[in-house]
């Protein structure tokens, strides 16, 4: 068969023949376990999990997440967001117990803006280094859904805790509820790191 001859200039055994043509059929799907060649070039399927807590409304929340969340609406207030028009809030509780705030800056030079989660988290590395982040909420306007933080605030939330050595609590709220993860790794798997 055409497939035959591919694997053949390929390299690959004439066992992996049979496996092609059902590769081409998209009704029908194998596993690993069903091609004996990848397990022997050491190929595995793994599977990324991890546990949440959702709450569907502010009054199921513990009480210090629910005034973080309060701080973060507070925050989306003082974004300046006039291309995107979403504003987000971010509030942090240090482990001394202050509070601190950041909103999201739109700049006309796009991408020069900087993102609620990372204006809080650079201002507490630069001036709260020695006072960990225990806790850090993110909420936004609109909020028809629960705010997640973007890829790049994942990375910069991580960075921060290795930084401090503690995991973040984040609480990710919106649309009356929120979602809460014990650490920023939960977000990001396989995460960038010199």
């Amino acid at each position: 068969s055409a497939a035959s001859d591919v694997y053949k200039r390929q390299g690959l055994s004439s066992e992996m023949n049979w496996q092609a043509e059902f590769l081409d059929n998209p009704e029908i799907r194998l596993t690993f376990d069903h091609f004996p060649f990848f397990q022997k070039q050491g190929i595995m399927e793994n599977r990324f999990s991890f546990d949440y807590q959702h709450y569907d409304s502010p009054e199921g929340m513990p009480a210090g997440d629910r005034e973080l969340v309060e701080e973060a609406r507070r925050a989306v207030a003082r974004a300046y967001a006039p291309y995107s028009k979403f504003r987000v809030g971010a509030a942090a509780r240090l482990r001394s117990g202050k509070i601190l705030c950041g909103s999201n800056q739109e700049s006309e030079v796009f991408p020069a803006g900087m993102c609620a989660e990372r204006s809080l988290l650079f201002h507490a590395g630069a001036c709260h280094a020695d006072d960990p982040i225990e806790a850090l909420a993110i909420a936004s306007e609109p909020s028809e859904r629960e705010c997640y933080p973007c890829g790049q605030c994942r990375q910069v939330l991580l960075d921060a805790e290795r930084r401090q050595g503690s995991p973040i609590r984040i609480i990710m709220s919106g649309a009356g509820g929120a979602t809460v993860v014990d650490s920023a790794v939960r977000l990001l798997p396989f995460t960038f790191q010199l």
